[in-house]
């Protein structure tokens, strides 16, 4: 390489390269390990390898899927740590020699060979432009409308990788008019099958929604101090306990029970580290209880719905056996 191409490379990557993404260096570095030229495949391998969101996609598949034909038919063995799947095994694969090892490989490749002579590169229609191709127009035009959020679970852009996804599916006649597109997370578009016309546009307005004049939707924002995408902590205003907060979905809503999933998972994250950050802060606290009010009868009074995390120690009643029974009067002990 000349002294002439390294400075102006050098000075490009080092000074001039303005980014919005990682594709610009990955590009250059493959075509530099390539000895300059490199295919628009190879180029795209490149990228590719660089984009967990392409590994969490075929991770959801191999244990919302095939994983689960494996392990049900008695081939694999699920291995986890806790609650969470980590990998697959073959019972007994140690006892198999090099020879059957060859043998049972050179018989997965047939069946790979034979499967796509059938199907062709129709197989991997699902994750293929070409099953309809969308421009870099109008798929910003869908992610601008959406905000560059998940149009069902509210995940922003910069947390998950966003995809443009047919609402009702090309191979059921959906088009790809704007109208029939709508912008989800490569976990929702997973999970959402080309048989599924489910339309989820409208879920992420419902997100929106404040009312005025409700103290929960006109928050100063010195009293926020957590969030995420659909929900914040705040301390109670009147706390029964130091430290007593309130997680508060960002929608309103006046029902916990009325809630849409991410709404609770969002709730379920602060509150998990609500309680840890406290637990540091105070290693005084024994014990934590946590509840809702859901309506009059139950002694709501502010009708936007909020969930109490309520720091306990050991002393701060008489008797604390029962808990959260103490909400009716005299059937906390039992």
């Amino acid at each position: 390489m000349s002294a002439t191409t390294f400075s102006k490379l050098s000075e490009y990557i080092s000074t001039k390269m303005r980014m919005s993404h990682i594709y610009q260096p990955v590009m250059i570095r493959e075509l530099l390990v390539r000895g300059g030229r490199a295919s628009v495949e190879e180029i795209a391998t490149a990228l590719l390898a660089h984009d967990p969101s392409q590994v969490e996609y075929y991770g959801l598949r191999t244990k919302n899927m095939v994983g689960k034909v494996l392990t049900n038919n008695g081939i694999t063995e699920v291995k986890k740590a806790g609650r969470n799947i980590t990998g697959y095994e073959l019972p007994d694969a140690d006892d198999l020699s090099s020879p059957e090892l060859d043998v049972l490989i050179e018989a997965c490749d047939a069946a790979i060979e034979a499967f796509l002579e059938r199907r062709g590169n129709q197989v991997w229609s699902h994750r293929s432009a070409a099953s309809g191709y969308i421009s870099g127009t109008l798929r910003y035009e869908v992610l601008k409308r959406a905000k560059f959020h998940c149009e069902l679970c509210g995940v922003s852009a910069d947390e998950k990788a966003l995809e443009v996804d047919h609402i009702l599916p090309r191979n059921h006649g959906g088009s790809d008019d704007e109208a029939n597109l709508q912008a989800l997370c490569y976990s929702c578009n997973a999970m959402k099958r080309d048989r599924d016309d489910a339309d989820f546009r409208g879920v992420r307005d419902l997100y929106e929604h404040r009312e005025n004049g409700c103290i929960f939707c006109e928050l100063p924002t010195d009293r926020i101090i957590a969030m995420n995408e659909l929900a914040l902590v705040i301390r109670d205003k009147f706390p029964v306990a130091e430290g007593h907060s309130l997680i508060i979905p960002k929608r309103h809503v006046a029902d916990y029970f009325t809630l849409f999933q991410p709404e609770l998972n969002a709730i379920q994250s602060l509150m998990r580290a609500t309680r840890s950050k406290l637990l540091v802060q105070d290693d005084g606290i024994d014990g934590f209880n946590m509840g809702v009010n859901s309506g009059e009868a139950a002694g709501q009074t502010v009708f936007h719905c909020h969930v109490h995390l309520i720091p306990r120690r050991r002393g701060d009643v008489e008797n604390p056996r029962g808990g959260v029974r103490g909400v009716v009067p005299g059937k906390q002990a039992y």
